[in-house]
């Protein structure tokens, strides 16, 4: 995996102003943002899925330009092949874990029958060992299972990368360590590209990814601070 990542971004409302200014390069098939509520890792976990737009800079994941402000591209985000695991795992409370993994599978807003069941949803099913909950819905499952659902339905679509917002946060500290245990085996078994952002230094120490340190919007204590913007080539 080949991460490069160079945004700016201001944002203000009413008397508050925040600058993101953050650099990231990296080789690793495992990335993880760290640092305290509000330094920017959500906006910067939001730009590389499309879900917010840069005032200028470049995104590529894998070579694949998905922002560029100088060359005025910007994928949306259903073409960025980008997975986005939100924090509440975002599960549709009226769809049962099958329709809820295949719901991104057809364009359309019909919901996925509950009868027939697609067979690329049933090998993420299978393969995160959710078959015995597949028709229970996301109140009925315990917290583990709602996040696995959460990663199999992000999987289904077959992106380049998947990033995870905040993962463990919504977990009880006993869960917290066997859910690590099982997204480091599940990477490992699937050769999945992660984008991981953490406010935690246990999740830090357990995920062991290239690791970057984001505070008041910008990146610290990492080399990839040291390149200038004009290096970046920004706009």
């Amino acid at each position: 995996m080949s991460l490069d990542i160079a945004i700016r971004k201001t944002l203000r409302s009413d008397d508050r102003h925040f600058e993101l200014d953050v650099t990231i390069v990296s080789e690793q098939r495992r990335v993880v943002l760290f640092g305290p509520s509000g330094s920017g890792k959500s906006l910067t976990l939001r730009a590389v899925a499309g879900l917010l737009t840069p005032d200028a800079g470049r995104v590529r994941v894998d070579g694949r330009v998905l922002y560029d402000s100088a060359s005025r591209i910007d994928l949306p985000a259903r073409l960025r092949d980008v997975a986005y695991v939100y924090q509440d795992y975002a599960l549709f409370p009226h769809l049962t874990v099958a329709q809820n993994i295949a719901f991104g599978l057809d364009r359309g807003w019909l919901n996925p029958r509950r009868r027939q069941r697609d067979a690329r949803a049933q090998r993420w099913l299978d393969s995160l060992e959710l078959g015995d909950v597949a028709d229970s819905y996301p109140s009925r499952i315990s917290g583990g299972q709602r996040q696995r659902v959460a990663l199999a339905r992000a999987l289904a679509t077959e992106p380049r990368i998947v990033v995870l917002d905040e993962p463990f946060a919504a977990l009880d500290p006993a869960l917290r360590g066997r859910m690590r245990a099982e997204l480091l085996a599940l990477q490992q078994r699937l050769d999945l590209q992660l984008m991981v952002i953490t406010h935690d230094p246990a999740d830090v120490e357990a995920l062991d990814g290239h690791t970057f340190e984001i505070r008041d919007g910008r990146v610290v204590g990492t080399p990839a601070v040291a390149r200038s913007w004009d290096d970046a080539r920004l706009s």
